[in-house]
């Protein structure tokens, strides 16, 4: 029987000789990626990792506080530009991808204030709001390269040219471990109590002592700045960045990578940004699909839009998100634990 008698066991690691087993199982798999998939599929296993990033940050906001947040395009693309013009003869990349990330959290601070007196759809319009006001300030400063966009510098991490994708898979994947751990000691701390209680009613957590001011802002500024962190990552990934990667379509596909996952866990957050991320790039190569794809380019072109297959990729995130709400609350950590606690109990 797992039985605790402490607070700080919640935030043992590892706890068990089969935990560590798996656990470095897993490092020694993730850590081969490079080694067995090709060049292409590599820099999607960046991307994957990227929006891990982001969505740990997210889900901290989202799951454990329960504040809605419909603008989280906006602190990623705070975090590219700003990593990217410090990069560029100003700072050394790590620092200037941390400076990135604390910058993207005073925005998040700022944006956490209107929370305390917002709640629901009006907080998600607010945010809405945020993201777009990010996007076109940028598009129209020359300093950030306009409409235009900016390329980053060649990244070099301590005298080490990383050039290929191979090389930023292995620094995207120890940032990613980092956060992940440190996201998941905050969750289970008493900050992280705070939150949930929030989540739960902040008028029974102001009576029990929570400080709800400055919880709600510190979620924000947390969120905001796994979002700097990762959009700082995501521009040398992609190897260029405008505006129109920062759209409100990012923002509500990021928080689709939440629901999808399941609200609150850091394994949801894995697996949620994993699922949406294959199923986003998969699902624009639909129309190579044979009779499917053809047969979807025809409905999608004639009572969608003439641009196409991009809606019905939409169509199937939409229904995908609304899938998982109807039959798996907890998304796939729910699926996940049903699957944990089988071969727990097998053959019993």
């Amino acid at each position: 029987m797992d039985k605790r008698t402490s607070y700080f066991e919640d935030i043992t690691l590892l706890k068990d000789r089969p935990v560590k087993g798996w656990s470095l199982l897993g490092l020694l798999l993730f850590g081969l990626i490079p080694f067995v998939l090709a060049e292409y599929q590599v820099f999607i296993a960046n991307l994957v990792l990227v929006n891990i990033i982001i969505i740990l940050g997210l889900n901290v906001l989202v799951g454990n506080t329960g504040q809605i947040s419909l603008g989280h395009g906006g602190f990623v693309a705070i975090g590219a530009y700003m990593t990217v013009i410090l990069d560029e003869g100003w700072l050394p990349f790590l620092p200037s991808l941390i400076l990135a990330g604390f910058v993207a959290a005073i925005f998040g601070f700022i944006l956490g204030i209107p929370s305390l007196r917002l709640e629901g759809p009006y907080l998600a319009v607010a945010t809405l709001g945020f993201g777009l006001a990010v996007t076109i300030v940028i598009g129209r400063l020359s300093f950030f390269g306009g409409h235009m966009g900016i390329m980053p510098p060649q990244l070099e991490v301590w005298g080490m040219k990383l050039t290929t994708n191979s090389h930023l898979y292995y620094l995207t994947l120890g940032i990613a471990l980092v956060l992940g751990v440190f996201a998941r000691l905050l969750i289970k701390s008493r900050i992280g109590r705070a939150f949930s209680a929030i989540r739960d009613s902040d008028i029974a957590a102001a009576s029990l002592g929570v400080n709800v001011v400055r919880y709600k802002t510190m979620s924000f500024a947390f969120s905001a700045f796994y979002a700097g962190i990762g959009g700082g990552i995501w521009a040398y990934v992609l190897g260029f960045i405008s505006p129109g990667n920062f759209t409100p379509v990012l923002s509500i596909l990021l928080l689709s990578m939440v629901v999808v996952g399941g609200l609150g866990t850091i394994t949801g957050s894995v697996l949620g940004a994993t699922a949406i991320t294959l199923l986003n790039l998969q699902g624009e190569k639909i129309q190579e699909v044979p009779l499917i794809g053809p047969f979807f380019e025809w409905v999608s072109v004639h009572y969608m839009s003439i641009s196409g297959l991009p809606n019905i990729n939409f169509v199937f995130m939409g229904l995908t998100v609304i899938l998982i709400i109807l039959f798996e609350p907890l998304g796939l950590f729910g699926i996940w634990m049903r699957i944990k606690i089988y071969f727990k109990t097998w053959p019993f």
